[in-house]
């Protein structure tokens, strides 16, 4: 594969994104989130705004990149912030309480679209969060000398980078500016191809998870719901791990306790259709108002925004994604609160996932029976709950700060 297949394969994305809007509602926001984008940014930027862009592919990515947003407003209080988003799953979250002062969708990565955005936006620095690397826009970001940096990136040697038929893309990632990569293997690799511009900063992500411990955590209808039982927090679950929930829910080993389920399909007829699968009385969050949360045991979340806030009350959290091709989601949220965190065996592309485990902070189930056993277990000795638990928040503290390692860089690039 060269840059004109690339870019080939980028039109073709383009069209096929089309063609899906037309059945697919999160295909739909990706085309009408990208229409008269550029009009956008021309209305939002002036020629003589200083600018400071960061690119994140996800609602991931973000909360990965907010602790340096917010570090760099206080840095660099002159210049604006713009962050842009590759998925509607992380715009649409977002466009309302975004901590920048511009948010858009990344234009599709053709040279043309490219070399527009980077005239019209004429960002003073660049931040790639983690590895969402697009090869017309760093070709256009390099053309014009702009420091261009990547922050919490994670390499792995089956990456196509690291093989023969990717050596047309390293020749752009060699020029780069920075790399603030997570782990030593990751430095190690991009090293073998010649990238030597690298620092380990560790992740960013463990810099915003600390942040939450400041912030008021405090939602009433929780607490009217928790009341004094023992509550399990299962959050951005999939299908696979919502009928662990269910058989977990509807067998005899489910007793005094509470359980909160927050699914990351956000569709109105799975919240209804996985209520109906629950023996136990169960509520959705959208109908709490005209409800006593306090006479339900099980509550579907069917809203966004909030899980890092739910995490503070769970005495035990199952963190989901861990049965999918993708692997598991965002371990660190619940780590932080010192709750046992629990989730599948799909985990080996994430480094946190790994370290949390072999810190003592986490446990690992397989199937069913696991699932049941390890629940029990951890239901009935509250004492091993709170020695796991303080394990998984002992581990997010230990990290050492990146944001402050990246800042330093800057002072170096002025």
């Amino acid at each position: 594969m060269n840059s004109f297949l690339y870019t080939l394969g980028i039109y073709l994305l383009g069209i096929g994104m089309k063609i899906a809007s037309f059945f697919h509602p999160k295909a739909k926001l990706w085309i009408r989130g990208r229409k008269g984008v550029f009009q956008k940014i021309e209305r939002e930027i002036s020629h003589n705004d200083l600018v400071i862009w960061m690119h994140v592919s996800s609602l991931g990515e973000y909360e990965q990149g907010l602790p340096l947003l917010i570090a760099l407003r206080k840095k660099f209080p002159e210049y604006k912030l713009a962050v842009s988003f590759f998925s509607p799953s992380g715009y649409e979250v977002v466009k309302n309480k975004c901590f920048a002062d511009f948010l858009f969708y990344l234009p599709l990565d053709t040279p043309s679209q490219a070399k527009k955005l980077i005239e019209l936006l004429h960002p003073s620095y660049t931040i790639f969060v983690k590895y969402d690397f697009w090869y017309n826009v760093l070709q256009a970001l390099i053309s014009k000398n702009i420091p261009t940096i990547f922050i919490s990136s994670v390499f792995r040697p089956d990456q196509v980078y690291f093989k023969p038929r990717g050596k047309w893309f390293v020749s752009i990632l060699k020029k780069v500016t920075h790399f603030f990569v997570q782990d030593n293997n990751s430095k190690t690799l991009l090293n073998s191809i010649d990238i030597q511009q690298v620092t380990i900063s560790g992740d960013t992500r463990f810099d915003r998870v600390k942040m939450l411990l400041k912030q008021n955590n405090y939602l009433d209808w929780l607490s009217i719901f928790k009341e004094n039982s023992t509550l399990i927090v299962a959050g951005s679950t999939w299908k696979e791990d919502d009928e662990l929930l269910k058989n977990f829910i509807n067998s005899t080993f489910f007793t005094n306790c509470k359980i909160l389920i927050a699914p990351h399909n956000m569709n109105v007829d799975y919240f209804q259709r996985l209520r109906a699968e629950f023996i136990p009385k169960t509520l959705l969050f959208s109908e709490i108002k005209d409800k006593n949360p306090a006479d339900y045991q099980i509550l579907i979340l069917d809203t966004v925004g909030i899980l890092t806030k739910v995490y503070s009350y769970a005495d035990i959290s199952y963190v989901g994604g861990g049965f999918g091709k993708e692997g598991v989601h965002n371990v660190l949220e619940s780590a932080i609160f010192a709750s046992p965190v629990i989730y599948g065996p799909i985990y080996d592309k994430f480094i946190e996932a790994i370290e949390l485990l072999q810190y003592g902070g986490a446990v690992i189930i397989h199937n069913q029976n696991k699932f049941n056993e390890i629940l029990v277990e951890l239901l009935a000795n509250k004492e091993k709950r709170i020695i796991i638990g303080e394990k998984a928040k002992e581990y997010v503290i230990s990290k050492p700060d990146s944001v402050q390692l990246i800042l330093d860089y800057f002072d170096k690039i002025q």
